[in-house]
């Protein structure tokens, strides 16, 4: 017992107590503010996105208030679900051709090439707008490189305009993948591999290679290269100086591809739309991908690379 009657150790007792609550307090205020700049930080990123949306979402048709030249770019490898796919390229030149204050469209290639099929589709797409808008010239601008499936789909353009440097041609078909059995023999790895139907693991990279799948993808290539070489003829006709290097897979100078009746002329997108189509202003109907669209496929492939996935087969590519 001390002095004033209390038990001994009381005022340590409370003391305890009201340190226990005090920090207890604190600590839920620091919790609170800590909710608080989240939230403040949350809203902010959502506000900014939606913002940001707003601005970079695609027009709904495209249409100007003015005469112009319209402008499609085909940049980089064509394949699916990339921005040189068939179904961005061909909604543009769509965009482009339908406007009725559009004189001429111009397609502005920087291509090695990609799948045939999306170079077909691109091609056949630009043939039917031609046919069903005959009014509107289109014009094909080659800057860096038009080689390949970007030669396919330039050969469906009214002309073709080069640079002297730009690199065009390569009037071919690939299909590449690499062997394995040495190596898997060296580390002592046995294939296994198990399939209903003969020739479904065709070509697989880790058996032997069989001079009938060589065959067979041969056959498979020289069809291809035959389609090829049918659209180049039609798009080119007799402007097309025809030799046995034109469709081997060899690419020239866009000086040298003028001469062999591979492109028309020099010019860039400022000067075919100022001195051959004759309107200066130039609006871009280029299909962009948005910032939805953006986070989609990223986080989609992030996923995918995550758990391993791929749906990826090695077909023939003009390249």
């Amino acid at each position: 017992m001390t002095d004033d009657g209390n038990p001994a150790g009381g005022n340590n007792w409370e003391r305890n107590v009201l340190e226990k609550l005090a920090f207890a307090a604190l600590k839920e205020q620091r919790r609170a503010r800590r909710w608080g700049i989240f939230f403040k930080v949350l809203g902010f990123a959502y506000l900014t996105f939606l913002l940001v949306m707003l601005f970079d979402w695609p027009g709904d048709d495209g249409l100007t208030g003015s005469k112009h030249s319209a402008l499609v770019d085909l940049n980089g490898i064509i394949q699916a679900k990339s921005n040189a796919s068939a179904d961005n390229v061909t909604a543009a030149l769509q965009g482009a051709f339908k406007d009725k204050n559009t004189q001429g469209v111009i397609l502005r290639i920087n291509s090695p090439g990609g799948s045939p099929v999306q170079a077909g589709i691109i091609y056949d797409e630009i043939g039917r707008l031609r046919a069903k808008y005959p009014n509107v010239p289109m014009y094909a601008v080659v800057e860096d490189i038009c080689a390949s499936g970007g030669y396919y789909v330039a050969s469906a353009a009214d002309k073709i305009f080069v640079d002297k440097a730009s690199i065009v041609g390569s009037i071919g078909v690939i299909m590449d993948q690499f062997g394995f059995t040495e190596t898997m023999q060296k580390l002592g790895v046995e294939r296994r591999v198990i399939t209903a139907g003969e020739n479904k693991a065709f070509l697989d990279p880790f058996s032997p290679l069989k001079p009938e799948d060589v065959e067979h993808a041969k056959s498979l290539l020289n069809d291809v290269h035959r389609q090829f070489i049918d659209v180049v003829k039609k798009g080119r006709g007799k402007r097309l100086k025809e030799s046995p290097e034109i469709f081997s897979g060899l690419f020239w100078t866009g000086d040298k591809s003028i001469a062999l009746g591979l492109a028309d002329g020099y010019g860039s997108v400022d000067s075919v739309a100022r001195d051959v189509i004759k309107a200066e202003e130039i609006v871009d109907y280029t299909r962009k991908e948005n910032v939805a669209e953006r986070i989609a496929r990223r986080f989609g492939a992030v996923i995918a690379e995550s758990l391993g996935l791929s749906t990826e087969v090695r077909g023939p590519r003009l390249r």
